[in-house]
């Protein structure tokens, strides 16, 4: 069903009743956000409670409409753009509605929806502070979000795109007791506007020929695919976090407020990924290189984001860092994708883009479950800094066990969600070595690149999870943590129920997702391409089973505790190889855990290291202290932006502080523009 109604006053009633309600319901949920967030501001300067019902309710509501409008239009394969007049240059007022548009709405409304009931708990201590400029900015940037995936015009995306930075830039130095997040939401805002100049000059070049900025009149000009493609990966891969661009992402997810940074992570970033495979379905046809070089991002994202990960003493930047390995697990499969459309193998193309873009999916599941666990410790114990944590497990059940259910989802591991999106790109890996030719070293690097971070993600969140919930509190801060909230803990529940849930039904869920890669295999589906994988997923489903088991067996372990929690009990320590006096230092620390893994790849990771080691038959006091700084940052960004600031410095000269000399820079160059408009 597709159509474009451009009539400003019929519009609707030419739609399909489909095509009505579902567009309703989409801006209904647009309107509410955007109303919601401004009521709570205003709300806010004399009711701290109205303020935080306006805005999270109106969050709540918007997001569930939003997510009905997506799942009917992807299930229904609604291809639906409403266009109509308005006084901005270049094209009309464009919003589209089709199967791409709509599955990446779906992870947007689901996880925005949780984060916000996550927020008013997680605010509740933040007394005094007027919760109506969070409301605001949250909306704002839902909102936006939404629209970016929604326009069907370069103005449009564009305007949507900057209100979207500008709402999580606010978001991000929200904290203003936190030196670090004005820091980090700098570094965020320079790169991320680097990052929109490439988009201008992407939309400008592309919309040149047609005199229109409308996403139908798009069209390369000739020889000039790659480039255009280069651009837009350049731009979008700043705000998706592919490395070397993802310098921003360390310092402001673990900045931002922990709900903030779950929408960060696990969907704003995705915004990006939307561009990137955008642009593909608009382009058609891209030179090969291209996909050789999205490869070659994706494995350098995914290995190097989890080797700079498992160096990390801060949780939620260990969790920053493995945003960038995911988004390179995401870029392997849309390059294997890509790879397969270059090559006319449509079968690899279809599982290289069924597992990207379901690892979208995926990923902003269970990372947002983690960032919202991470939150959690953090609101219970005042730190993020893992070695002062420990035992968190007997004092945050919940939290724990909704954490480990994320970590093993994160792994990739059965019967959880993240396995089903990895698996089918390491089909496609092998779709790609079985084929033969060129297909054979792409195939091989996917293959290499994610069984490497598949070991190393293992073995980083078995760190995460030991010493942080694990073991005996290593601080005071630990010792006296306890359970969240009731409205904290709901989302994480719903999070980690739909980790197993998504990973059960999953092998329905591709069959689901058929318009979406069709649209960029060439209309070729994963259960066509490779039916035997799909078929697969369901015996390999049936290992939920077990789990099931475990979650039967841990529910009557739990009623026998709390039948018996009336009768004597003892307690006792665990056992200490004879030590009579064992105490929390003596255990694991993070960066001992890690430290066999960390010195392998110190080439790559350049620890800063200072150390002062015990001596002598009766040392004194020893200390070590480890930091490792971003090698993209140090090498490359830190420089560059140092020299811009010397260069920019030397003009200083025309900042004079006199209102009549701006007037005259203002009067000068719209004489100079004037002049140039006159000659051409």
């Amino acid at each position: 069903m597709a159509g474009v109604y451009s009539c400003p006053l019929f519009v609707y009633l030419a739609m399909p009743l489909e095509g009505i309600y579902l567009f309703g319901l989409l801006a209904g949920a647009l309107a509410l956000l955007a109303a919601s967030g401004v009521g709570s501001l205003l709300a806010g300067r004399w009711s701290e409670r109205w303020a935080v019902g306006i805005g999270a309710g109106g969050a709540g509501l918007a997001c569930g409409a939003g997510l009905a409008a997506a799942v009917g239009a992807l299930l229904r394969r609604v291809d639906l753009t409403v266009a109509r007049p308005w006084r901005m240059p270049y094209g009309e007022f464009r919003l589209g509605l089709d199967p791409l548009s709509a599955f990446f709405l779906i992870p947007l409304f689901l996880l925005s929806g949780l984060a916000a009931l996550y927020a008013i708990g997680y605010f509740r201590s933040w007394k005094g502070r007027n919760p109506g400029r969070f409301w605001l900015f949250y909306n704002g940037l839902v909102a936006s979000m939404a629209l970016v995936v929604a326009a069907r015009n370069g103005v449009l995306f564009l305007a949507a795109w900057e209100i979207m930075t500008m709402a999580s830039f606010f978001l991000v130095i929200f904290d203003e007791a936190d030196s670090r997040s004005a820091h980090a939401g700098w570094i965020y805002l320079v790169a991320t506007h680097l990052g929109t100049a490439l988009l201008i000059g992407l939309f400008v070049l592309l919309g040149r020929a047609a005199g229109s900025q409308d996403f139908g009149t798009y069209a390369a000009p000739a020889g000039m695919a790659g480039g255009l493609f280069l651009l837009g990966l350049a731009g979008f891969g700043t705000k998706a976090g592919l490395y070397p661009l993802h310098v921003w992402l360390p310092e402001a997810h673990p900045a931002a407020p922990s709900p903030v940074s779950a929408v960060m992570s696990g969907v704003m970033i995705k915004t990006g990924i939307y561009g990137i495979v955008r642009l593909l379905a608009i382009l058609g046809t891209v030179p090969g290189w291209c996909a050789w070089l999205v490869l070659g991002i994706g494995a350098a994202s995914g290995i190097l984001g989890v080797l700079f990960a498992l160096a990390q003493h801060d949780l939620k930047r260990l969790l920053a860092y493995h945003s960038v390995e995911n988004i390179g697990i995401i870029a392997l499969g849309i390059g294997l994708g890509m790879l397969g459309m270059t090559l006319g193998l449509p079968g690899l193309a279809a599982l290289g883009f069924a597992g990207g873009l379901l690892h979208v999916l995926n990923h902003a599941i269970f990372k947002g479950l983690l960032f919202l666990g991470a939150g959690a410790v953090t609101h219970a114990t005042g730190t993020r800094n893992i070695d002062l944590l420990g035992g968190a497990l007997k004092r945050m059940p919940w939290t724990g066990a909704t954490f480990l259910i994320g970590s093993v989802a994160i792994c990739g591991l059965p019967p959880l969600n993240g396995f089903v999106s990895e698996f089918l790109i390491f089909v496609g890996a092998i779709e790609g070595i079985i084929g033969g030719d060129a297909a054979v070293l792409g195939g091989a690097v996917v293959l290499v690149s994610l069984a490497l971070v598949g070991g190393l993600a293992a073995a980083c969140f078995t760190k995460a999870f030991g010493i942080v919930f694990l073991g005996e509190p290593r601080s005071g801060m630990a010792a006296m943590a306890s359970e969240v909230g009731l409205s904290m803990r709901l989302p994480m529940l719903a999070l980690a129920g739909l980790c197993g849930v998504f990973g059960l039904l999953m092998a329905r869920g591709v069959r689901w997702m058929e318009p979406v890669v069709g649209l960029l295999a060439g209309g070729m589906s994963p259960a066509e391409a490779a039916p035997g994988a799909v078929r697969a997923l369901v015996p390999i489903a049936l290992f939920g089973l077990l789990a099931a088991l475990v979650l039967a067996v841990a529910a009557l372990a739990g009623i026998r505790r709390r039948l018996l929690a009336g009768h004597a009990g003892r307690e006792t320590v665990t056992w200490d190889c004879g030590y009579a006096a064992p105490t929390a230092s003596m255990q694991y620390t993070a960066t001992g855990f890690a430290q066999p893994l960390t010195q392998a790849a110190r080439g790559i990771l350049r620890p800063q290291i200072e150390s002062k080691l015990p001596s002598g038959v009766y040392p004194a006091a020893s200390a070590y202290r480890s930091e490792t700084p971003d090698m993209a940052s140090q090498l490359f960004f830190d420089p560059l932006f140092r020299r811009a600031a010397w260069r920019m410095g030397q003009l200083r000269w025309l900042q004079q502080g006199r209102v009549h000399w701006y007037v005259f820079y203002i009067v000068l160059v719209l004489v100079l523009l004037l002049g140039w408009a006159l000659w051409a």
